[in-house]
Parts: structure tokens; sequence; C-alpha cells
């Protein structure tokens, strides 16, 4: 059996427990960690991701040494949502010849939103003969690559309708806050106008969908509104009383010769019940997918992260998406 060394890139919520999943399987061997947390740098990995063991794994912030030193196979990076941001980040990392599996979500499909980055860092990556993914599981499974996987028994299909309802009471403290937890509808509507209150990836979704498809989209459109609370709700984070906002709806449609092909309905609020994944693909004998309760956000991105370096791996150099794998599939 095959062993990958894999390097954590960020040690927050997600890449602490990506962390801890890489220690704990047998196809893995965390060979190193990076964060730039004083409180984080120096610890042992184990200490930080609460292991209950040391790993013998040092946190630095020194990323390209450690890179240099350690040569992992992969590294799992986990520190953003906006490809901008994390650029640098991602540049440092390819230019040390390193495959990277990330998680954020506009990596997803890149070319949706900056097809000139996408370009460059396809061009990056082959030059320096590594391959890099983004991925999750919402963009990167759920309402994107699992629909086209799903689409393979399908004689035809003509219009793809996706509803995910998440129980954000369930998830980590960011996500709580960044669908505007405890708000008013006045602060929420100001936090969506600057970016910062949303979900992360529904235009990446989209796209990644209609590529898959090979349908070539002519119109993209979102909107986003608060769902408000009838009841006080209690989550470990948060309090929110009855007329505060307590989640978000999200709609992200796709177009293809003026006709809405492509439906991508999220709901993400605290204490959401019935929770569940429901795909619909639309043609001339329909098919319907519901995953009851939902795959829970946290754990499935971290699972489809880690099981997804040994397709990147063994992938040709470049920018690659989830479409352009072969199916990625649990390991030990």
């Amino acid at each position: 059996m095959k062993v990958y060394r894999v390097v954590q890139f960020g040690l927050g919520p997600i890449g602490q427990e990506l962390a801890r999943l890489a220690a704990q399987r047998e196809s893995y061997e965390l060979v190193g960690a990076v964060d730039i947390d004083p409180g984080k740098v120096g610890r042992d990995v184990g200490e930080v991701i609460g292991l209950g063991r040391a790993l013998g794994v040092t946190v630095r912030s020194d990323a390209e040494r450690l890179l240099a030193e350690t040569k992992p196979d992969c590294v799992l990076h986990s520190t953003g949502s906006y490809l901008r941001q994390v650029w640098p980040q991602l540049e440092l990392i390819i230019r040390s010849g390193c495959n990277i599996v990330s998680t954020c979500e506009e990596l997803s499909f890149p070319a949706a939103q900056h097809p000139d980055l996408a370009r460059e860092l396809d061009r990056l990556a082959r030059e320096h003969e590594v391959t890099v993914l983004g991925t999750g599981v919402n963009p990167g499974y759920v309402m994107d690559a699992l629909p086209l996987f799903f689409s393979g028994v399908a004689q035809a299909v003509t219009a793809v309708r996706v509803q995910r309802v998440q129980n954000a009471s369930t998830r980590r403290r960011p996500l709580q806050a960044k669908i505007g937890s405890g708000k008013t509808v006045e602060e929420f509507r100001e936090l969506v106008a600057a970016g910062t209150v949303r979900h992360v990836g529904l235009q990446e979704s989209v796209y990644l969908i209609a590529a898959g498809l090979g349908w070539e989209l002519d119109d993209y459109r979102e909107s986003i509104e608060p769902i408000i609370a009838e009841r006080r709700i209690t989550t470990q984070y948060f309090t929110v009383e009855p007329g505060y906002v307590c989640g978000v709806e999200q709609l992200g449609r796709g177009y293809v010769g003026g006709e809405e092909k492509i439906t991508l309905h999220l709901r993400m609020y605290l204490d959401a019940d019935p929770a569940y994944d429901k795909i619909l693909l639309e043609g001339p004998t329909p098919l319907e997918l519901v995953i009851p309760g939902g795959l829970q956000g946290d754990r499935a991105t971290t699972a489809i992260a880690l099981n997804a370096v040994p397709r990147v791996v063994e992938h040709t150099p470049g920018l690659v998406t989830m479409k352009d794998l072969p199916v990625v599939t649990a390991r030990a």
C-alpha cells in the first residue's frame, strides 16, 4: 500500500480537521504543518489539533523551507475562500514542486470568475510538473461533481436542479458567522453588499456542471436573502432572537440559450429541519437522488480533500477540477 506524504498548510478549523484525518489514516503520513498563528507555531501538531498524542511534527511558519525539507507528495491547503487572497500561497507551493489539494472555494472552478488566474495557475503547474485541485463538499462535490457523476446513468439531461438544506448549528463558528447569524436584516444586507456574508462557490458549481455537460453558459444570475429566526435559537457560538437573521438562502442560476438550465438552491441556517441534499436531473426519464440529513459540511469537506490526494498525485500536471479526475474514493 502506497503511503502519501502530506503537509497541512493552514490550521484553522478545516485545516485542523484535515490534519486529524490524515494522522488517523494508514494511507497518509503527515510530515509537516504550516501556520502563521504565533500560538500554534513551534508546537507539536498533535497538540494543536487535539489529537491526544504527539506526532513529532512541529508547526512552522517558514513554508518554503519546510516544503524543501519534507518534499511531500501533496500539500493540503486550507487558508481562505478567495483565489486572489490565497494566490501567493499557491504560487509558493507550486514553485516548490508540490501537488496541491485546496479547499479554496473559488479554486473549484477558477475560470468562472478568474479566467486569467486560472490560465496562469495551469501554466505554472505544468511548468513545475505538479497538479492543482480545488475541492470540498460544496463547491467540489454535492452540488456539482455528484450531479455530474449521477448524470452518467441518464440517457439525456435537459436541466439540473439541486437543493441543499444544511443545519448550520452543527457547523464551525466561522461558517455560522458567514451566514449572518444574529444580525438584523439591515446589517445582513450591508454585509452581503460588502461580500462578507454569503456562501462562496455557487457560481463555480454552476460553471462546473455546465462544463461537465458540455453546455456553454450565456448568463449567470445569483440572489441571496436572509432567513429569519421564528424563535430563539442557541448554538455553541451564537444566540439568535426571533426576528433576527439565522441563515442564508442563495440561488445560483445558469442559462443556456436564454433558458434556465441549472438551478442551485442553497438554504443554510441554524436548526434547519429537515436537512437534506436533493439532485434532480430533468430529461426524458427524470432522475432524483436524495440524501436525508444531507452531507455534514466540515466532515465531508475534509474527507473529499484527503481522498482526492491519490488522484491528484497520479494525474498529469496542470490545473484540474473534479470533473477531470477519476472517481474519488475513500482509502484506508
